[in-house]
């Protein structure tokens, strides 16, 4: 690690993305400031206190919104995070955002207001959010309901997202650059859940269901209403054809090509997480 290094802030860097994109800014010999609430120097997004000194000292950030982008009132929160950001010094900011969602896009036009060098990395639906996130317990009961009809999605894997993401925090030339990351394919659900049940060597299906249900289906498991509601918000502004599209963007920044979803399917069925006994413990 060289001493002239600069300091780069994660938020929510313990989770899907944010937990790589640190990873692979260490591997660069970045040093990492991790954004969480549980970090040595706390982040909250919803406690504006604790922005500053997570700030202090920091050169660049890579902005994920918890708990999402697209979700009502992103925009002013990152808009204020953003200036704020500027204010402390910072001088890039890499946002993730959300692919063809309207407070997604606001959060973007609120970075690129700050006045700092920004980069947008665009995604739609994770991948892990099927082995990390709240379809993990789906998958092993064996039903995955969701909200998304017959809609044809380019899954798109975190470690793309966050391949991408430390490109553009590392390098040169991705100021002002709209990172628009897909899979290679498009699948739908009904497809994306056939190729783990076969990974997993499991009966695994996929259920679309109405939004109301969807809501219902999360609050009967202990989800908050407010964030269920605008979970299924979310689905029903996207899963409408709108990103039923594959881009080039991997290989033309990584100069390899995306994670195909089968890869994804083959390796995590190999951890166990989907295993019916996964979830049972503690």
């Amino acid at each position: 690690m060289t001493p002239t290094a600069q300091t780069t802030l994660v938020l929510a860097g313990t989770g899907k993305t944010g937990r790589r994109v640190a990873s692979g800014l260490l591997a660069h010999d970045v040093p990492v400031r991790v954004g969480s609430r549980r970090a040595d120097t706390p982040f909250d997004w919803q406690d504006d206190t604790t922005w500053e000194p997570a700030l202090h000292g920091i050169d660049a950030a890579y902005v994920a919104f918890y708990p999402d982008a697209a979700f009502p009132g992103a925009a002013a929160t990152v808009g204020s995070f953003a200036d704020l950001a500027v204010d402390c010094g910072v001088r890039r900011l890499v946002l993730l955002a959300d692919r063809g969602a309207g407070e997604a896009e606001r959060c973007e036009q609120a970075v690129r207001d700050s006045g700092a060098e920004w980069t947008v990395v665009r995604a739609g639906f994770i991948t892990q959010n099927f082995s990390e996130a709240f379809l993990a317990e789906s998958v092993r009961a064996g039903v995955v309901a969701l909200p998304a009809g017959g809609v044809a999605e380019p899954f798109t894997d975190a470690e793309d997202i966050a391949d991408v993401a430390v490109a553009a925090l590392t390098g040169n030339g991705h100021g002002g650059r709209i990172h628009d990351v897909t899979g290679p394919r498009l699948l739908t659900f009904a497809e994306a859940v056939g190729e783990i049940a076969r990974a997993a060597r499991r009966d695994v299906r996929y259920m679309p269901v109405t939004p109301e249900h969807f809501i219902s289906s999360l609050t009967a498991r202990g989800v908050p209403a407010e964030y269920a509601t605008q979970l299924a918000g979310l689905m029903a502004e996207v899963f409408d054809g709108r990103r039923a599209a594959v881009t080039d963007t991997v290989e033309r920044v990584l100069g390899r090509s995306p994670r195909d979803f089968a890869e994804y399917a083959h390796e995590t069925a190999a951890t166990g997480v989907w295993d019916t006994r996964a979830g049972s413990s503690g």
